[in-house]
Order: C-alpha cells, then sequence, then structure tokens
C-alpha cells in the first residue's frame, strides 16, 4: 500500500513568476526554426539604412563636385546617374517588400508555435488549474497577448537594427561635418533617449493593468454569454448589461491613463525635436560666420536630422512596443511555467503492462507454493488486460489544502460489480469519483485498480480504462459523427453506427436530415437533454473501458427519458466494474454493492435489502423517497 504524502495545492497559489532572463531566452528560441528569415529580414534592414543614408553623401559629392563640372560633362552623365538611384531605390524597394511581407510572415508563425505551446500546456494542466483560473482570462492569453508578442517579434529587432544603424550612421558622418555642432547634438539626443527609456519604463504597470482589465473584459463575456439561457430564463439582461459596464469602464479608467502618459511623453518628445532643429540652426549658424561649417554643410546636417529623428522616434515606439509585448510575454511563460499537479510519475509504466507484471509474479508465487492462482478479477482477460478491480485506502483529500472533503475513506469494489455511491450533497462521492481517473490526487491514502497505485503507472492508460458518463454533458461543436468518434477518434463508420444502435440512438439520427453529419449546435443547443446523453453514452460504448463511472447520468431528465436511458446504461454497464452516484434511490435498487458516502468517509456499505434492514443512512433516505422501507 502507498501512502506517500502529496499535499492538495492551494487554489489561491499564484502562477510561478520567470525572471527578466528566463523571458528573453525563451522569446529568442521562437525566432530558432525561421533562422534565414530573421538573418534574411536583418540584411534587408541594413540594406534600407545603408541607402537612406547614402542618398545625403551622394547630393553633397554632386553638389560639392560633380555639378561643378562643365554642362556637357553633366548632360552626358545623368543617365548614368538615373541608373544608379533606380538601381538603389529599386533594391529599396525589394528590401522593403521582404520586410513588410515576409517579416509579418514570420511574426506570424512565431505567434502560431506560441499559440500551439500554450494552448498544448492548458490541455497538459489538472483541474486544479482551471479551478482557480477563470476561462475568459485564459482566452486573453491565447488571443490577444499574443498578437501583441507576435508584433514584437516581428518589428522589434527589425526597427531596432534599423534605428540603430540610421542613428549611428547619422551621426558618424555627421562628425566628419563638424564635430563641436555634432557633439551638441549627440547630447541633446542622448537626453531625448534617456527620458524615454524611463518614462517607458515606469510606464510598465500601466501595461499589465491593461492587460489584467482585458483579461477581465474577456472573463465576464465568456461568462455572461456561456450563461445566456439562465439570464434569459431571469430577464437579467439589465442585470448583465451593468455588470459588463462596470468591468468596461474599470478597462477605459486604465486606458485613459495610458493615453495621458502617452500624450505627455509625445508632447516631451515633440518638444526635444525643436530642440535639435534649434541647436542645428543656431549652432549651424554660429559655425558658418565662423568659418567653421559651409553653407552647403549645414543643408547636409538638416537632411540627416531628417533621416535620424524619424528612427529615433521609432525608438521610442519600440520601447513601448516592447512593454506591451513584454508584459504579454511574461504573462505567457508564467503559465508555461506552471507544473500539472497530475503527471506521470518518472517511472511510470503502462496500466496493462503493470497488470500483466503483476500477474506473472502472482503465478510464480503460486508454482512456488504449489497452487493454483485464483485472482480476483478473473474477468479479465488471458492476456492480463484490466479486470478493473478498485481500491480506496483510508484516502483523503482536500480541495483548497485546509478544508478535507474526503477523511479516511475506505472502499474496496470487486472488478465486473455495480457499486452505487449515495449520501448527501458535499458528502464526497464525486470527489471519490474523481479521484480513480486521477483528475485530483488524494493527499494522503491511495487508490488502486487491481492492486496497482494509479500514481505509478502514465495518466493516459489509467483514463484509456476509465470511461465517464455525467450529468452536464458536454457536446463539441460539430457533428454527431464527430462527437460520437470523440471516445475513439479513429473508430470506423461501422463501429460508430453500432454505438448509436447500442445507445439507442440510431433511430433518431437517421431520421434527421443529414443523419450522423447533422450538427449539433454550441454544446449540443439543437438537441434535447436526453439525446444528449444517449450521444455521451454512445462515446463511452465506442471507447469500450474496463472501468465505467456514471455521475448522477440520468437526474436531469424526465421519467420517460430517465427510463429509456436507464436501459442502455445498464447495457453498458454489463460487465464492467461500474460505479454510481445517483440521489433517485429506484435507478441503484439492483446494485450489487451500496456504499454511503458521508463526512468523507463510508458510512455503511452492503446490498439494497442489507441497508434497509440496517435502519441507518440509507433506510432513511429510501423512507423519504418513497414513504417506507419496504423492498
Amino acid at each position: 500500500m502507498n501512502t506517500k504524502q502529496n499535499p492538495s495545492p492551494s487554489p489561491l497559489a499564484d502562477e510561478p513568476q520567470v525572471s527578466a532572463r528566463q523571458v528573453l531566452a525563451r522569446f529568442a528560441s521562437y525566432y530558432k526554426p525561421y533562422t534565414f528569415l530573421f538573418v534574411f529580414d536583418l540584411v534587408c534592414a541594413t540594406v534600407l539604412a545603408a541607402v537612406d543614408l547614402a542618398f545625403p553623401q551622394f547630393l553633397n559629392f554632386f553638389t560639392k563636385d560633380f555639378f561643378l563640372s562643365s554642362p556637357e560633362v553633366i548632360v552626358s552623365s545623368l543617365g548614368w546617374i538615373t541608373l544608379l538611384f533606380v538601381a538603389l531605390y529599386a533594391l529599396r524597394t525589394g528590401c522593403q517588400y521582404f520586410i513588410t511581407s515576409w517579416g509579418h510572415i514570420m511574426g506570424a508563425r512565431m505567434e502560431a508555435d506560441m499559440r500551439r505551446d500554450l494552448f498544448g500546456q492548458y490541455q497538459r494542466l489538472s483541474f486544479s488549474y482551471y479551478d482557480r483560473n477563470n476561462t475568459g482570462e485564459m482566452m486573453s492569453k491565447l488571443l490577444t497577448d499574443l498578437f501583441d508578442i507576435s508584433e514584437l517579434a516581428h518589428h522589434g529587432p527589425e526597427n531596432l537594427f534599423i534605428c540603430i544603424l540610421k542613428i549611428v550612421g547619422s551621426f558618424a558622418l555627421l562628425f566628419l561635418i563638424n564635430v563641436p555642432l555634432t557633439a551638441i547634438m549627440l547630447g541633446a539626443t542622448v537626453l531625448l533617449a534617456a527620458y524615454a527609456f524611463w518614462r517607458n519604463y515606469k510606464k510598465r504597470v500601466i501595461f499589465t493593468e491593461n492587460r489584467k482589465k482585458m483579461a477581465d473584459i474577456n472573463a465576464r463575456l465568456q461568462d455572461s454569454l456561456g450563461g445566456i439561457r439562465v439570464v434569459k430564463s431571469f430577464g437579467n439582461e439589465g442585470v448583465e448589461i451593468k455588470k459588463f459596464a462596470r468591468t468596461n469602464e474599470r478597462f477605459v479608467a486604465t486606458k485613459e491613463s495610458s493615453y495621458r502618459f502617452m500624450g505627455s511623453f509625445h508632447a516631451v518628445n515633440s518638444a526635444f525635436t525643436g530642440v535639435l532643429y534649434t541647436v542645428t540652426i543656431v549652432g549651424g549658424g554660429y559655425f558658418v560666420a565662423q568659418g567653421t561649417l559651409a553653407v552647403t554643410d549645414l543643408a547636409i546636417y538638416a537632411l540627416y536630422i531628417g533621416i535620424f529623428l524619424s528612427p529615433i522616434e521609432q525608438l521610442i515606439n519600440f520601447t513601448e512596443q516592447f512593454q506591451k509585448g513584454y508584459a504579454g510575454f511574461r504573462r505567457f511563460m508564467e503559465v508555461l511555467a506552471v507544473r500539472p499537479d497530475i503527471a506521470d510519475a518518472p517511472d511510470a509504466v503502462d496500466l496493462n503492462a503493470a497488470e500483466r507484471a503483476r500477474r506473472r509474479e502472482e503465478r510464480h508465487a503460486g508454482a512456488a507454493d504449489g497452487a493454483a492462482v485464483v485472482f480476483s478479477g478473473a474477468s479479465a482477460d488471458a492476456e492480463g488486460f484490466v479486470a478493473g478491480a478498485v481500491r480506496y485506502r483510508d484516502v483523503h483529500f482536500s480541495y483548497d489544502g485546509e478544508h478535507e472533503v474526503l477523511r479516511g475513506l475506505d472502499l474496496a469494489i470487486p472488478a465486473g460489480t455495480n457499486v452505487a455511491l449515495v449520501g448527501p450533497s458535499g458528502g464526497g462521492k464525486t470527489t471519490t469519483c474523481s479521484l480513480l481517473p486521477r483528475f485530483y490526487d488524494p493527499a494522503s491514502g491511495s487508490v488502486e485498480i487491481d492492486g496497482i497505485d494509479i500514481r505509478t503507472v502514465t495518466v493516459e492508460s489509467l483514463r484509456d480504462a476509465i470511461g465517464i458518463v455525467q450529468q452536464d454533458v458536454y457536446l463539441f461543436g460539430g457533428t454527431i459523427r464527430e462527437n460520437i468518434a470523440y471516445g475513439r477518434p479513429e473508430a470506423t463508420t461501422p463501429e460508430i453506427v453500432e454505438a448509436a444502435r447500442r445507445a439507442s440512438i440510431h433511430d433518431f439520427v437517421l431520421s434527421l436530415p443529414d443523419g450522423y453529419d447533422t450538427f449539433v449546435g454550441e454544446r449540443g443547443a439543437r438537441l434535447s437533454g436526453g439525446q444528449k446523453q444517449r450521444i455521451a453514452i454512445a462515446r463511452v460504448f465506442l471507447k469500450d473501458p474496463r472501468i465505467l463511472i456514471l455521475d448522477e447520468a440520468t437526474s436531469a431528465l424526465d421519467n420517460e427519458s430517465e427510463r429509456a436511458i436507464q436501459k442502455s446504461l445498464e447495457e453498458l454497464s454489463a460487465g464492467r466494474t461500474t460505479l454510481v452516484i445517483a440521489h433517485r434511490l429506484s435507478t441503484i435498487r439492483n446494485a450489487d454493492l451500496i456504499a454511503v458516502v458521508e463526512d468523507g468517509r463510508v458510512a455503511e456499505q452492503g446490498t439494497h435489502d442489507e441497508l434497509l434492514a440496517l435502519g441507518g443512512t440509507y433506510a432513511n433516505y429510501y423512507k423519504m423517497q418513497f414513504g417506507g422501507v419496504s423492498s
């Protein structure tokens, strides 16, 4: 018996924090599959910057030297000059096309890779994560955040590279013209850059808050639209509008603070631009008067100011884009850093393989004793697949780490038997069943199948052996065929039809115009409760598990539908180990074993007649439902 401690995580636990180094390293890793595109994008950016920087130099050469030649030389050379500039700007145009198109394509592909990784992580995370996180917030991270990240992935390195080339190149060339004036301009530019980076660093809190408020809007939207039938049944459209308005107003408030910040920042930036032009004119005029700067050189100065002012503004905008993308990517990384509570142990084995190994040990032990080995789960086939004997040993469990739902639950279920769990709401029935497929792990004690602790086998093989039919049936958007095949995606059409026949839904499906290709609507909105339940049963027939969990599978149906579906469930349960949670005692009278789960323990267990004779909790329930205790 394995009773190792495995404390339940607190639902209030925050997502893991990640360092800036981890964020940047992981971000850089997404460039690896697109190394060629990334490098060629930077090459094109270099060409773009070089052509822009070269134009003033050409102009300087033509105005100072070449255009002072004889008119005949100038006119005869204009054709070659035309070809030179056509070639240069054709090259620039091609580079601009590549940067704009393939650069964005690279960003979109990186976004798709990140979305794939995040969605895969959502699939791996345990129920406890979903217990403490809202679906709308998770969708915000999957969609809104990743769009900003992809924009950063494309524009970030490229803009940074171009800006640095143009700024450094411009100042290097300006220093060749006049050192003192360029030094003054460089000082003003450094002050502007320092101010810009400081202000954007301070703004990171606002960007993070914007992300959270956007997630709140998504959460509110998902909650309201997901429960639209309840909203309309109570006539509470106005209530939902008011709740959404409050969330929307909080988001607008954060956006307003962001835009006020942006307004003051760009106003200061504009003032600095004016300072640079003023320095150029005043300083340039002074040096012209001193004879250390030619008037034509001052014109070149003006051209270069236009060239490097634009990248400075781009660089400033990049810091804002970086803060947005960084805030989104950090949230993305925090989700990826969450370790699922339920995961395979390092030495986990396939459940069927563990079963075969265990039986070989029993046979060897029996042979050594000179006696035949008789296994309690004799219904399993000779190859050693799961028989289905279930055992709970002194199981303790808490959802929040403080309040125990199960307090030392013990229950033995022989293979192939039908066991009903009854008891008050909150007593631990559903929790007991949730531990079997490892939706959660017990804090202490163990859950075993055929004597094997389920924590020692792979989650995939464990859940492959278990089928679940719940009260709240979830159908995916798609066809009836696709929803039935969800039990075994590789199933053939004849197998799907056979599963539908056994679930008594085949005739109804054939009566539909599109048959098995009929779309069920969102969550099966076009079908009745009984029809959805039959499709859920067909899924499990197709899966053909050894162990079956029926979690109040008929409690939401009318009496006629319940009786019809009960027959399908009885056929489904035949020969399988079945755990039934039911409040209607009439549906479980013929169970092989009835266990009364109360206050997190099995208070009583036995057959229907035995429990009535005992005169305890079960007998009281029966009396309340049927007005007597006669069997």
